[in-house]
C-alpha cells in the first residue's frame, strides 16, 4: 500500500479542520466559498524509521522540497488542531517533529515524524 506525500494538500487539510474547529466556538458569521476537501475520518502518527527504506528517501526529499516555511506552516496548523494535537500527544511527538503527512481516500490522515528533528 503505497501513500503519496502530500504536504501542501495535508496544510490545507489541517488548516480547514483548525478553522472547523474555531467556527463552532467563535460567532457564527456568513460563511465564505471554501474549496472541498475530503473529510479527515482518522489521524494516525508513523514515525519515518517504521516506513519502508524506500518511503523514508521519499519522505527526506518531500520534506526538503517543501522548505522550512512550508513545515512550520504545515505545524502552525497542526498546533490549532486539537485532534491532531491529541494523535501526535498520544505517541509522545509534537509538531515540531512532523516531517511530512499522507492523507489517503478513506479520510485517513498520517502524520509523519522524525525523532531527530
Amino acid at each position: 500500500m503505497r501513500k503519496a506525500i502530500m504536504l501542501a494538500a495535508s496544510i490545507t487539510f489541517i488548516s480547514l479542520l483548525a478553522a472547523n474547529a474555531q467556527e463552532t466556538r467563535a460567532p457564527q458569521r456568513p460563511k465564505q466559498a471554501t474549496p472541498e476537501a475530503p473529510q479527515i475520518r482518522r489521524i494516525d502518527v508513523v514515525d519515518v524509521s517504521e516506513l519502508p527504506q524506500a518511503a523514508q528517501k521519499h519522505v527526506e526529499q518531500i520534506a526538503a522540497q517543501a522548505g522550512e516555511a512550508n513545515l512550520q506552516q504545515l505545524r502552525t496548523s497542526i498546533d490549532a488542531t486539537p485532534e491532531a494535537k491529541a494523535a501526535l500527544d498520544a505517541k509522545g511527538a509534537t509538531s515540531a517533529q512532523v516531517v511530512g503527512t499522507s492523507m489517503v481516500t478513506d479520510g485517513t490522515l498520517t502524520l509523519i515524524t522524525k525523532k531527530n528533528t
